[in-house]
């Protein structure tokens, strides 16, 4: 499926809630809207689904001018962040109700073949108000997948599952897109399901529309400070800078020795971006020291998380491995200067690493 939204917005009543945007998805690929609540993923996705019809602009699927034509009459599947099933029918009901609607054959031994691709097959006989909120959020997975729609649409499916079952279906539904026919659009606040989900993402703020591209693409190469902001857990460390000959002049008079860009030294301030992945503990040859004060260490999983006071102000760490650092103690950050980004006045991307590869 095709699916081209030519210039749309949507107003209510004095509120601009989409500004006007152009967005052609891939095809029979994965397309994430990326963005904090009230970013308009929901109302870009009832738009697509044919709940809302936009103030301007045409929706158009496969070339056809769909705009104002009811759910009800598209071939459209949506997975929400309730658990919507049937709850007077089995899950094996639930799961073959899009199947039976069709008319089709073998219903069945499909509704076994899709109740084992989500780990649900010995639930077939059980209502859904017997099953856990991840349990029920298969059936509903299952549900959609049933229906066989050349667009699937899922709003935040996985938010009101805990941490576990959410890694866990994350990885699970990777595999299921992977291996669909149809064109999925995946709403969430994660930047770490968007890179996992991988496909194309669309980044959203306040209705605006700031950049589409690439999953891959788009993170390594944020078009402005506000893409760097939604698309980085945690959040970008951003240092107020100024071009010398040498690199950048930073806060405490320290310098940052970089090849920038000609003619960058009259671009007024600038912004030096560095993600916290891109901070070490150990030093590495062409490294630049940073002496700081730990202010906080968070142990998630296998890295940590140091919150350090440095001459650049505060900055975050994220650190492989487990490492105890004492509130108040003295830490030296290492950086490579090959992993900043730089952002002129307007908040526009000037400089970003150089991907592995050379890409």
């Amino acid at each position: 499926m095709e699916l081209v939204l030519e210039r749309i917005s949507k107003r209510v009543g004095g509120q601009t809630w989409l500004h006007p945007m152009h967005l052609e998805l891939e095809s029979r690929a994965v397309t994430v809207l990326l963005g904090a609540t009230q970013a308009g993923k929901t109302s870009l996705m009832r738009i697509m689904a044919g709940l809302d019809v936009p103030t301007e602009g045409r929706v158009r699927v496969d070339g056809v001018d769909v705009t104002g034509m009811p759910v009800r009459e598209r071939n459209v599947a949506m997975v929400y962040q309730q658990f919507i099933n049937y709850p007077s029918l089995t899950v094996a009901d639930n799961i073959a109700s899009p199947l039976k609607l069709r008319g089709d054959r073998d219903v069945a031994q499909r509704v076994r073949a899709l109740a084992e691709r989500l780990h649900i097959e010995m639930f077939l006989d059980r209502y859904p108000a017997e099953l856990s909120g991840g349990q029920q959020q298969r059936v509903a997975l299952a549900r959609a997948l049933a229906k066989g729609a050349p667009l699937m649409l899922l709003d935040e499916p996985l938010v009101n599952l805990d941490y576990k079952l959410r890694e866990e279906l994350r990885e699970e539904l990777t595999q299921l897109f992977a291996t669909g026919s149809s064109t999925v659009v995946y709403a969430t606040t994660e930047p770490g399901e968007a890179l996992l989900l991988g496909g194309h993402t669309a980044v959203l703020h306040e209705g605006e529309l700031l950049q589409y591209g690439p999953t891959a693409e788009v993170f390594h190469r944020p078009n402005s400070l506000r893409v760097a902001r939604a698309f980085s857990d945690p959040p970008m460390n951003l240092v107020p800078a100024q071009a010398v000959d040498t690199g950048l002049e930073l806060p405490g008079g320290a310098r940052l020795p970089m090849a920038l860009p000609v003619g960058l030294a009259v671009a007024g301030p600038l912004t030096l971006g560095l993600r916290a992945s891109a901070l070490r503990l150990q030093a590495r040859p062409g490294d630049v020291a940073l002496q700081g004060v730990v202010e906080l260490a968070e142990i998630s999983g296998s890295d940590t998380f140091v919150h350090a006071t440095t001459p650049w102000g505060e900055l975050v760490a994220q650190v492989t491995g487990v490492h105890h650092l004492d509130l108040g103690s003295a830490v030296t950050l290492h950086l490579d200067p090959a992993h900043a980004y730089v952002f002129g006045t307007d908040g526009a991307l000037l400089l970003a690493p150089a991907r592995p590869g050379g890409r």
